[in-house]
């Protein structure tokens, strides 16, 4: 058995307030992982097409506001 089977087998034994406190943990390592990846991808390069395709559409009028 894995160490992640070993893991769902736990978390299911888990009383509610404890499910939910470990949840919030995970949404965060997540939220904070998903963080370090990108700023990864920015300082590597990955992301520059990208921005030079959004800057062009920008500069071409092929835009348009973000609802807010």
């Amino acid at each position: 058995m894995s160490a992640v089977e070993e893991i769902k087998r736990a978390i299911e034994k888990l009383p509610k307030e404890n499910f939910w406190e470990l949840s919030g943990w995970l949404i965060q390592r997540h939220e904070e992982e998903w963080d370090r990846q990108i700023e990864q991808d920015i300082r590597s390069g990955k992301l520059d097409k990208f921005a030079q395709e959004a800057i062009l559409e920008e500069r071409e009028g092929k835009t348009r506001p973000f609802p807010g």
